[in-house]
């Protein structure tokens, strides 16, 4: 089973769910802003996919941190940021068989997922 990880009203979480949908993929849907972030399951995709990819940098949420959150950044602070605001991370995450996805990209998916 596929695990899906995301913000309901995100659009690129909304995509992702209606191209698995489309395709009859079954998958349970994990809701950040209902069920937290496990702190265990960052710091496995970080290992898996690179905090760096995880970090979403690009939102307001990212923008909005203060300076001295937004210095220095390590695989540590990372983890601890994205448990403390889910909102940092990068949308969505995708557990299967075979390893971890990182965002929506259509190429990748029907690669890792069909």
């Amino acid at each position: 089973m596929i695990q899906l990880y995301g913000i309901p009203n995100c659009d690129t979480v909304k995509k992702a769910r209606a191209w698995l949908d489309a395709r009859g993929t079954d998958y349970a849907f994990h809701d950040y802003k209902k069920e937290g972030a496990d702190p265990g399951k960052l710091a496995a995709w970080s290992d898996a996919a690179g905090w760096e990819a995880l970090l979403n940098r690009r939102g307001t949420t990212f923008r909005a941190l203060a300076d001295a959150d937004k210095a220095h950044i390590d695989r540590a602070k990372a983890i601890r940021l994205m448990e403390a605001s889910p909102s940092l991370i990068k949308r969505p995450v995708v557990e299967h068989t075979g390893g971890v996805l990182v965002g929506f990209d259509t190429a990748e998916w029907e690669r890792a997922l069909v």
